[in-house]
C-alpha cells in the first residue's frame, strides 16, 4: 500500500493516502518538537513520497505548527494538491470565556485565525477537536455547514468525542439537509481498541473514515522497550504517567512479544508492524503518524510496503484483543472484517 493509493475519507468524494502527515511536532523545537528547517523537510519528504494529507490544529506548538504549514505549502506551490486539516476547541485567548469549546462564536474566531496563520483562504477538513459537554448537536451541525457554505472549510470531522454524540450530530445533519461529518478522529492502536465497542460499528454503519491518531500509543509499540525496566530509571524515566500504567500491563507485554516475534518474521521493524496493522483494521482509515526526526518519518512510511499473513493478524487479534465486559460480552465474537470494512453481524450501507 503506497502513499498514493488514495482512499476516498468515508463516504465523500475526498482522496486521502493511507498515512496522514501529523502536524503535531512542527515549530518549536522544544520537547518532543522539531524547528522549522526540520518540519519543513519532513513536509518535503511526504509530499515527495506521494503523501497528500497533512493533520494540524489551532493549538499544536502554540499555533507554530500551523505558521510552519502555511510558509512550507506557499514556498512550494503544492497547497491545491495538499489535503489540509486542522482543528479547533482549545486554542482560546486568556480572559474569554467563549474562546474555547464547540459553540458558534468560537468555530468561526478559531477559522479566521487559522486561515491567517495558514496564509490560506480556506482548509479542506476541520475538526472539531474534542466534545465541550455544553453546546448543542443543533449548533454544530449548524456551524460547520455554515462554514462549508462560506467556502471556508471542505469537509468537517469530529475528533475525540462519544459515539453517541457522533450518531446524534449524523442524524440532525442528514435529517435537515444540511452537510454531514466525513470522519472520525480517534485514538486507536494495538494497545487502545476500546473504539471497537461502539464508534467503528457506528462508524461503518454510517460512511464515516476514521483518521486514528497515537497508533505507536505513544512510542510503547515503537519496540524501544524492554520487559524489566522500570518507570523510575533508564529509558522510561521520561514516560508519562498514562504510558506507565500501559507498561505495567501483563497484556502490552504479551502484544510486544506477538510484534517482536512477526518483526522478526518479516524482517519488519516492531513500529512498522503495529502501523501496518492499524493501516488495515478499517476500510476509510489514513493513519496519522508524527515524526521528529526524518528518519522516524522514513521509517514510518515505509509500514504500508508489505503484507502481513492472515495468522500473523490473527496473532496480533489475540494478543490485544478487548475484555469482554457487559453488554459486549452478549455479542461476541466480534470482529472487525478489514477487507469489508465492517463488523461481523452488521450489514452497512456500501462506502468508499
Amino acid at each position: 500500500m503506497a502513499l498514493d493509493d488514495f482512499r476516498t475519507l468515508g463516504r465523500s468524494g475526498l482522496r486521502v493516502s493511507p498515512l496522514c502527515l501529523g502536524a503535531m511536532t512542527f515549530g518549536s523545537g522544544k520537547g518532543w518538537t522539531c524547528d522549522e528547517a526540520t518540519s519543513v523537510e519532513l513536509i518535503r519528504t511526504y509530499l515527495d513520497a506521494g503523501g497528500n494529507f497533512i493533520d494540524t490544529a489551532d493549538i499544536y506548538t502554540a499555533g507554530m505548527s500551523e505558521e510552519v504549514l502555511g510558509r512550507a505549502l506557499a514556498g512550494s506551490g503544492v497547497r491545491d494538491g495538499v489535503v489540509l486539516a486542522t482543528k479547533y476547541t482549545f486554542g482560546g485567548v486568556p480572559g474569554d470565556i467563549n474562546s474555547r469549546g464547540n459553540g458558534r462564536k468560537n468555530a468561526f474566531r478559531a477559522l479566521e485565525a487559522s486561515l491567517r496563520r495558514l496564509h490560506m483562504d480556506y482548509v479542506d477538513l476541520y475538526w472539531m477537536h474534542a466534545w465541550d459537554t455544553v453546546t448543542p448537536v443543533e449548533e454544530i451541525v449548524q456551524t460547520f455547514d455554515a462554514l462549508i457554505r462560506q467556502g471556508k472549510i471542505r469537509y468537517y470531522g469530529l475528533s475525540d468525542v462519544p459515539a453517541w454524540l457522533a450518531a446524534q450530530i449524523v442524524d440532525c445533519a442528514r435529517h435537515n439537509g444540511m452537510a454531514a461529518p466525513i470522519a472520525l478522529q480517534l485514538e486507536y492502536s494495538l494497545i487502545e481498541r476500546v473504539i471497537e465497542r461502539e464508534h467503528l460499528p457506528f462508524a461503518a454503519a454510517a460512511g464515516l473514515g476514521l483518521c486514528p491518531w497515537s497508533p505507536l500509543a505513544g512510542g510503547v509499540l515503537s519496540g524501544k522497550y524492554s520487559r524489566g525496566e522500570t518507570p523510575d530509571g533508564g529509558r522510561l524515566a521520561s514516560v508519562d504517567t498514562s504510558q506507565h500504567r500501559r507498561l505495567e500491563r501483563d497484556q502490552t507485554w504479551a502484544i510486544l512479544d506477538v510484534l517482536h516475534a512477526i518483526a522478526d518474521e518479516t524482517g519488519r521493524t516492531v513500529a512498522e508492524i503495529a502501523l501496518n496493522w492499524a493501516m488495515h483494521r478499517y476500510r476509510s482509515t489514513s493513519v496519522i503518524v508524527g515524526a521528529t526526526k526524518l528518519e522516524q518519518l522514513t521509517a514510518n512510511l515505509a509500514a504500508g510496503d508489505f503484507a502481513l499473513s492472515t495468522d500473523q493478524l490473527e496473532r496480533l487479534d489475540l494478543a490485544s484483543r478487548l475484555e469482554a465486559v457487559a453488554p459486549y460480552s452478549f455479542f461476541l465474537p466480534r470482529r472487525l472484517d478489514a477487507t469489508m470494512g465492517r463488523f461481523e453481524g452488521f450489514d452497512p450501507p456500501a462506502f468508499g
